[in-house]
């Protein structure tokens, strides 16, 4: 029998749902949270309707983080309507999935997929708490670090499908870049991608390095990179180690985010009404 582990709410107390693991590798199935009001502030995340494993280091294992976290899933919200297809019928989905975790607690909001830098206008517009849609949101910050004829390097889950109207929404389609896809690569493609609900880790390690080593390979002009995919943290020690490289991912942009959020000690809010919006004066009662 395999058990079940609870998901800790913000607070530390509450269960708010559960998921089964096994091992480090093991699916954490993300369930869509209740209605539940939290005493403390968390950071909730907004999923993707997906089945493939997610180990330590990925945004959909709580685990990954050492501050509360929340997620919620939006259903039918599927790798290939989103990464494939850029199917603008999810935006609303998206919005409302939001909104009930603000309405839960949450003080900023992230996703679960570098893909929706595509509809990061449509997000911040709608949505009263700061929202980090992608890890793309860190070329900006990389580029102020390249010296003179460098590039930003990205390795994307899907390059075929990474568009310039992904890189137009977030602001940084002039930044010199060199992009790297994991489209060839087999373990990557049928989990991330097709789905598949077991994991090589040692095989996708293998491929995350390949991946890097061709990237500056082929454009050794290449300074920080940048993780577009949600799911390739647990891989950039390696890709650090491989390339010699400043990696950035969406742990270091959630990271950030959530040090930026919170300058007072977390646990001064617990059973308070903490309030956080974009624009309105910060309200702490």
């Amino acid at each position: 029998m395999v058990p079940n582990v609870p998901v800790r709410a913000a607070d530390g107390g509450s269960v708010v749902g559960t998921s089964i693991q096994t091992n480090p590798t093991e699916e954490i199935p993300m369930v869509a949270s209740p209605k539940v009001i939290s005493p403390a502030p968390f950071m909730g995340i907004i999923m993707l309707d997906t089945t493939f494993p997610r180990i330590k280091g990925d945004i959909g294992n709580p685990a990954t983080f050492d501050f509360p976290v929340q997620y919620q899933v939006v259903k039918n919200a599927s790798v290939e309507r989103l990464v494939i297809k850029a199917d603008e019928n999810l935006i609303q989905p998206f919005i409302d999935t939001g909104r009930d975790l603000i309405n839960s607690g949450a003080i900023a909001l992230g996703t679960s997929c570098g893909f929706l830098a595509l509809f990061h206008k449509a997000l911040i517009t709608a949505l009263d708490v700061p929202v980090f849609s992608s890890s793309l949101l860190q070329v900006h910050l990389a580029r102020t670090i390249l010296k003179s004829g460098q590039k930003v390097g990205i390795i994307t889950a899907r390059k075929s499908a990474l568009t310039r109207k992904h890189l137009n929404a977030i602001g940084i389609e002039d930044i010199p870049m060199a992009i790297q896809g994991m489209d060839q690569a087999r373990e990557f493609t049928e989990v991330f991608i097709q789905g598949k609900t077991t994991l090589d880790e040692a095989l996708c390690r293998r491929e995350m390095a390949a991946a890097a080593r061709e990237l500056i390979t082929t454009h050794p002009e290449v300074g920080p990179i940048v993780l577009e995919c949600t799911n390739m943290p647990p891989y950039a020690n390696e890709i650090r180690q491989v390339t010699g490289r400043l990696v950035f991912d969406v742990t270091t942009l959630i990271n950030t985010a959530w040090a930026s959020l919170l300058p007072i000690n977390i646990s001064s809010c617990a059973g308070s009404n903490y309030l956080l919006r974009i624009n309105n004066t910060n309200v702490i009662n």
